[in-house]
């Protein structure tokens, strides 16, 4: 994971980022206390439905930021960066269309 830029594409988005991230991590632990609470088994499922969107959602977002600003930036100055960048757009693609 590369870390040397000083700002990242989603910095402007932060906050939101952190309180959806908060919010999922909620989700969680609603999720284990419904299976330690025995809850219905559909109703677990349900939640688990909403949280593995909430989850998609964030991805996408960051994967939106991340085109828009290190890829579109590294493309525009060319060269290895820009391989690079595109490289890694396609391999986080990929992994977030297998799972």
């Amino acid at each position: 994971m590369r870390t040397d830029h000083a700002t990242h594409g989603y910095i402007s988005d932060k906050g939101e980022y952190v309180r959806r991230l908060k919010r999922i991590e909620g989700q969680a632990r609603g999720l284990q206390n419904m299976v330690s609470d025995e809850k219905y088994c559909i109703d677990i499922l349900t939640q688990v439905s909403a949280m593995t969107s909430a989850l998609e959602a964030v991805a996408l977002g960051l994967l939106n930021d991340h085109l828009t600003h290190c890829v579109l930036v590294a493309a525009e100055e060319g060269g290895e960066e820009a391989e690079q960048k595109l490289k890694e757009a396609s391999a986080a693609i990929a992994r977030l269309v297998r799972s």
